[in-house]
């Protein structure tokens, strides 16, 4: 396949050097951007060819990478539709509801692959954390996106960064739409840094996302609390702990303690294969 990047930002970037890694998948033809400083230096960095009018890439490829701003991926959307050029779109899709339909409709019309990319459905921890869901009556999920602040977010919106990652997990793990909510933020430097979001679900879930530029460790966290457990994934480390209460009591006369509830430690896999379950048993609290 013959692929190339439009947009070569700081995810660009990884976009680009991913595709120099795959040359047994796929081939790099080239790269866009209409800063032709940067577009230089990555050209120069990856051994890759610059190309100075988007369209004339387009021509040569088929399927790209659009990592440009967001408020560009409409029109750039368009010309690759128009061009018969697949597209992995970087998230969101589009700036608003409108534009995206539009595309989602011309790209089906034309036959063009529209993909969006939510790539934190592919994190091992949520993967696996669908699966623990999946017998469980949610009551409510708390999550927690946060980094620290870097240059490059001064412009950027924490909601369209950060919190629309969770905002389609949340979708994906509930299978569920968003009855009503509720917003707060803080902006700084003309942009939110700082964002709260409560909302409940049309089948009773309520949920709580928090996402922040401001904070001096990077956190991604999500707590579920269901009917029957209180499960907590980091997205980070790629681990799951489910607290569930246990119904039975050791017997007092051979032991001082008896049993408060299990955790059971969920342990994912980094690659392909099924993860594994360790129980810690049992956590206990001690007579006094």
């Amino acid at each position: 396949m013959r692929v190339g990047v439009i947009g070569t930002g700081i995810m660009g970037e990884n976009h680009v050097r991913v595709y120099s890694s795959l040359a047994e998948q796929c081939q790099l033809i080239g790269i866009y951007d209409n800063n032709f400083d940067r577009a230089q230096e990555m050209a120069e960095k990856y051994n890759v060819q610059k190309f100075d009018q988007l369209n004339s890439l387009l021509a040569q490829v088929d399927a790209v990478s659009i990592a440009v701003p967001t408020k560009f991926h409409y029109q750039v959307g368009m010309q690759c539709i128009n061009h018969h050029v697949h597209m992995l779109m970087e998230k969101p899709i589009a700036r608003t509801v409108s534009e995206a339909k539009r595309l989602i409709r011309s790209s089906t019309e034309k036959g063009v692959k529209l993909q969006v990319g939510h790539i934190e459905l592919y994190n091992p921890a949520i993967m696996e954390l669908e699966n623990v869901l999946a017998q469980e009556k949610v009551i409510a999920v708390d999550v927690h996106r946060m980094s620290p602040f870097e240059p490059r977010h001064l412009h950027e919106d924490v909601v369209n960064d950060l919190m629309i990652h969770d905002i389609y997990i949340l979708y994906h793990l509930l299978k569920d739409e968003i009855l009503k909510f509720y917003s707060m933020g803080q902006i700084m430097d003309d942009t939110v840094k700082h964002a709260i979001v409560i909302a409940r679900f049309t089948r009773g879930a309520i949920a709580q996302l928090t996402a922040s530029y401001k904070t001096e460790e990077k956190v991604r966290t999500i707590r579920v609390i269901t009917e029957d457990a209180f499960i907590q994934a980091d997205l980070l480390k790629k681990n799951i702990l489910i607290s569930r209460s246990t119904n039975f009591f050791m017997n007092p006369w051979f032991i001082n303690y008896h049993q408060q509830n299990i955790v059971e430690k969920v342990f994912v896999p980094h690659h392909g294969s099924s993860p594994f379950y360790c129980v810690n048993f049992p956590l206990i609290e001690r007579w006094t």
